[in-house]
C-alpha cells in the first residue's frame, strides 16, 4: 500500500492534540517542539503517530488506544470502529492484525489519534 501523504488539516488536527497536552503539562517546551518538528516534517500520514508516542489519554473519555481510561467499545460508545479500503491522512497503524472472520482477509488496525477511533485496513496481499 502505498504511503499516505498528509494534508494541512491533518497536520493541524495532530499539532492541536499536541497543544491540548502541552497546555495539561503533559509535554514541557522542548518536548512540545520536537513532536512538532515531527509533524511538520511527516511525508507520509503513519509517521503522526511517533509525533502522539507515548501522551496519556486525555480526560473526558478520549483515551488512548487500550489505554486505561478507554471505554469499552460498542454501539453508542464515543469511540468508533471502521472499516475502510485504504488509511485516511493522519490515522496511526497499530502492530494489530486479525483475520476478518466474513472476508477472510488479513486487516490491519489504524486508529486516529483525534478522537481515538480505531479503523480497519485490509492488508496488501505478499508479493
Amino acid at each position: 500500500m502505498p504511503p499516505v501523504p498528509p494534508t494541512d488539516a491533518d497536520r493541524e488536527r495532530i499539532l492541536s492534540l499536541l497543544r491540548e497536552h502541552y497546555a495539561l503539562g503533559h509535554l514541557d517546551d522542548a518536548e512540545l517542539d520536537r513532536r512538532t518538528g515531527i509533524v511538520l516534517a511527516a511525508t507520509d500520514a503513519a509517521e503522526f503517530g511517533q509525533a502522539v508516542n507515548g501522551l496519556p489519554a486525555l480526560a473526558g473519555g478520549a483515551g488512548g488506544p487500550g489505554g486505561p481510561s478507554a471505554p469499552a467499545v460498542g454501539w453508542g460508545s464515543r469511540h468508533r470502529h471502521a472499516q475502510s479500503e485504504r488509511p485516511e491522512a493522519g490515522w496511526v497503524p497499530t502492530s494489530e492484525r486479525f483475520r476478518d472472520p466474513a472476508s477472510r482477509q488479513i486487516v490491519r488496525v489504524w486508529v486516529d489519534p483525534a478522537d481515538d477511533s480505531r479503523h480497519y485496513v485490509p492488508e496488501p496481499p505478499p508479493a
